[in-house]
């Protein structure tokens, strides 16, 4: 996956729980904590890795997310402080490939439970467009396409209740190795977790069957495995870059598919500008409205944590969508 390099500077980690974000009371950004407490300690690479580790965790484990609240993940630069965190916590998540930082440090630290979400579910290869529509014109839009689909194997699982859920499971298993002292506790909250995914899937499913139009513009292409795994069409105007520029003959696709399909909106997320979105919208005359990649929670986001977030997304493709 091709990701922006920017080089800021170190990042301390802030404490999520400066948000007042109760949900996630479990889970610790404070730097300090990381390492020798009694508890299992594990660092998160961002909040999706992070919530899993609290959720499953509960109260054995110390959680220390190295990307801090409101902070877009791609951009994450792994300080000093941060490395050291690495080598006194017990086990490190991450999902590899989204933040190349990260990857580098996990891999130069020397400890020793590494857990890369990767590869506890299967990673398809996405570009600017996913979904029904794809499978429909890829054969006479190859050439057209061929200078927009810049894409790679894609991250953004956590977006797809089904994938998500396999990634808790594997993270499950591999604290219960870890820590095997905790283990029944471990299995339990992966079960219930799972379940709920389970539930949030059915929400989708169920809530997206029925539809006027199957297509919905983003940012960025971060819904790919959503748009599959419930039959709809995602069309990002960039692809698995959050900030990279789209083409004039991009736009002008996106404008004539709009118009074609029925789209009634263009989505923007919270972490990013949405100059270009509310551009495109306005040239193309539609709704601008946000539809949250879950990278990060802010005081921005719809809801206090991944599942209230996610039935703020349902809602959000639903009016756009035009649900009968």
């Amino acid at each position: 996956m091709n990701v922006r390099r920017h080089h800021i500077s170190g990042i301390a980690v802030a404490a999520v729980t400066a948000l007042g974000l109760g949900t996630l009371s479990a889970c610790s950004t404070d730097s300090a904590a990381a390492g020798g407490t009694d508890k299992f300690d594990v660092v998160a690479s961002f909040y999706p890795m992070a919530y899993l580790a609290e959720q499953i965790g509960g109260d054995h484990v110390k959680v220390t997310s190295l990307t801090e609240p409101g902070q877009e993940p791609h951009d994450l630069e792994i300080s000093a402080q941060q490395r050291t965190q690495l080598e006194k916590s017990d086990a490190a998540l991450y999902l590899k490939g989204l933040q190349p930082s990260v990857d580098e440090a996990v891999t130069q630290s020397g400890i020793k439970t590494k857990i890369d979400a990767a590869t506890l579910t299967t990673l398809e290869e996405h570009g600017t467009e996913v979904g029904g529509h794809a499978a429909e014109h890829e054969e006479h839009e190859e050439e057209e396409h061929e200078h927009e689909e810049t894409g790679g194997k894609d991250p953004h699982v956590w977006l797809d209740p089904v994938k998500y859920a396999e990634v808790a499971e594997g993270v499950g298993k591999a604290f219960e190795k870890a820590d095997p002292d905790n283990a029944a506790d471990y299995r339990k909250n992966t079960a219930d977790l799972v379940a709920k995914l389970g539930a949030l899937d059915t929400e989708f499913k169920n809530g997206l069957a029925d539809t006027r139009t199957k297509v919905f513009i983003t940012t960025h292409a971060a819904f790919g495995y959503l748009a599959e795994r419930y039959g709809l069409t995602e069309e990002a105007i960039s692809g698995l870059d959050p900030e990279s520029e789209p083409s004039a003959a991009r736009v002008k696709e996106l404008e004539k598919m709009a118009k074609a399909d029925g789209v009634t909106t263009v989505f923007y997320e919270t972490l990013v500008s949405d100059k270009t979105a509310k551009t495109i919208a306005g040239d193309a005359n539609l709704r601008t409205d946000v539809l949250d990649p879950i990278e990060g929670i802010t005081e921005k986001s719809r809801g206090t944590d991944y599942f209230a977030v996610q039935k703020a997304n349902l809602k959000a493709l639903q009016t756009a969508l035009g649900t009968t």
